[in-house]
């Protein structure tokens, strides 16, 4: 007698084959009868026309088990029925609701699906932040300038990129989070800041950790406008103190990556790190069109040129291109995004992609310890048009490369002296 499958019958609804979920109904049944359940306005009993795409992305979904369990969620169900009787959908209305992952998630969703228009989160998560940040500053006339500062110097460069880079964003943060501490200082020891001395920049400095470096920048930019006397300096941020990877580590990792069964997106990404010194950002945003794949070679586009990736290093992207599952839920249906984020539409955090490769290295110090590698290989400029980075920080790396050999040759020529 042949082996028949209970757990899959025709569903009485659609008349498919299938794992049946409860009613002899499949779970995508289920699945679209509680979409639509939830987002038809009780009042009218329609859809309202701007949630008809929403609807019919997540009916479509192929993981319909996965739909269900995220929607019967009480906050998401609860959100989505209040999504319904929503007199408009707006980036707008979506604002003025209550920060929150299941608000940013749907917000992500209608944006994939085309109701509301692409925008610059980054950007906009910024303003709300600098909005929070200045009710922070103490005093008045203080407070105008760090209003001034974020709208002419960080708000202003925004602007005018196409996307605010997540380290933009981060560094801009920091840089005003810095700038108030200062002017908070000179607040509670009566300095005005056309007052200040290099004698008080000395004392603020010494006094606090060595982030207070990085007050050089709103400084200068002080200085520049005429909010603060010309002549001032502060020990800058100083560059090229964090950690390396040293070669038999870097071999050692690459070696645990091309091995180990990770992840296939993270072998992905260890890999250029590793190989190549890539930055966890330019990763997190790279999509098929900057990756060719044929028969003989795996090619990236990094800085201006394509770079190939012998075997086994090409494998991973082979997986991934072989069996994308990007159209497994709502939040990627037709996504050129290698890397994949949690958010609707949305490449991976870059910061959530250093985290998962956290547990093979660091991937600052890999990154760092590649490129101090590659600089004793080949001239600086061909490095910096090779992997996109600016000829300065390329060069910082040569020298550092070629401080270091000297100081191995010195040591191993006064053993052959003194042996």
């Amino acid at each position: 007698m042949p082996f028949r499958d209970l757990s899959r019958e025709c569903c009485e609804t659609c008349g498919a084959e299938d794992e049946l979920h409860s009613g002899g109904r499949c779970w995508t049944c289920v699945l679209g009868n509680v979409v639509d359940d939830l987002l038809t306005d009780p009042a009218t009993g329609s859809m309202a026309n701007d949630l008809i795409p929403l609807a019919a992305a997540l009916k479509s979904m192929k993981r319909a088990n996965s739909g269900l369990t995220w929607i019967r969620q009480k906050h998401v169900t609860a959100f989505l029925s209040n999504l319904a009787v929503a007199p408009e959908i707006t980036h707008e209305t979506f604002d003025e609701l209550p920060a929150s992952r299941t608000r940013e998630y749907v917000r992500g969703l209608l944006t994939e699906h085309g109701v509301l228009p692409q925008r610059d989160e980054l950007r906009m998560r910024y303003d709300s932040w600098a909005a929070d940040a200045i009710e922070r500053v103490k005093d008045p006339q203080h407070l105008d300038v760090i209003r001034r500062y974020i709208r002419w110097h960080h708000q202003r460069r925004m602007n005018h990129m196409d996307e605010v880079a997540r380290g933009t964003f981060l560094r801009a943060k920091q840089e005003v989070t810095v700038a108030i501490d200062l002017l908070n200082w000179l607040t509670g020891h009566d300095i005005k800041l056309p007052e200040l001395q290099q004698s008080h920049l000395d004392a603020w400095q010494a006094e606090g950790p060595t982030t207070r470096r990085i007050a050089e920048r709103f400084l200068k930019w002080a200085i520049k406008t005429k909010a603060a006397p010309a002549g001032l300096t502060i020990v800058p941020h100083r560059r090229g103190t964090s950690p390396r990877l040293a070669k038999p580590g870097q071999d050692e990792a690459l070696k645990r990556v091309i091995d180990d069964g990770l992840e296939t997106r993270d072998r992905a990404a260890a890999i250029l790190i590793l190989v190549f010194g890539q930055q966890a950002e330019n990763i997190a945003r790279l999509t098929w069109n900057d990756v060719s794949i044929t028969e003989e070679l795996v090619t990236i586009q990094l800085g201006t040129i394509q770079i190939a990736l012998p075997d086994p290093l090409d494998k991973p992207w082979r997986e991934l291109a072989a069996n994308p599952r990007h159209d497994l839920t709502a939040s990627h249906p037709n996504t050129t995004w290698v890397f994949r984020g949690a958010s609707p539409g949305r490449h991976i955090h870059p910061g959530h992609l250093t985290t998962r490769l956290s547990k093979l290295f660091s991937t600052r110090a890999a990154r760092l310890g590649t490129l101090h590698e590659l600089t004793k290989l080949a001239p600086v400029a061909i490095i910096a048009e090779t992997l996109g980075y600016s000829p300065t920080t390329i060069e910082r790396h040569a020298t550092d490369s070629a401080a270091a050999y000297a100081q191995y040759v010195a040591a191993a020529k006064a053993v052959r002296q003194n042996p």
